[in-house]
């Protein structure tokens, strides 16, 4: 007998966490998600991005305080501590691709920015 397995997309949660006025452009932001820090920034054309705040090299919950910039077009952030750099898009370090941190989906709903956690 063959076991059938529930392929269902599983429910998006969104949670609010901040005003979209209140990200200061080229800078993150620290904000607890369902229990995760999530790390959410505002890059200097106005996009939104969402990386785990935690630092894998160093295990330090730290990227918020990152350096938001960009190599090759891409949207970075460099860690504080060891500088490796992530892209924002998809959280894979550009200096090391076998590591990434998790990305979170983000929009802005109304004036809040909100992030979900599949």
């Amino acid at each position: 007998m063959t076991e059938v397995l529930d392929r269902a997309p599983v429910s998006v949660r969104w949670q609010t966490v901040c005003d979209y006025d209140d990200l200061p452009p080229e800078d993150g932001v620290c904000a607890l998600v369902h229990g995760e820090q999530v790390a959410i920034f505002r890059t200097h054309d106005g996009r939104l991005y969402a990386l785990s705040n935690r630092d894998p090299f160093s295990g330090a919950y730290v990227l918020a305080r990152g350096i938001v910039g960009s190599r090759g077009g891409v949207p970075t952030v460099a860690s504080p501590m060891y500088k490796q750099v992530f892209d924002l898009t998809t959280g894979r370090c550009l200096d090391d691709p076998a590591v990434r941190v998790p990305a979170y989906r983000v929009r802005v709903s109304g004036t809040r920015v909100e992030v979900a956690r599949a």
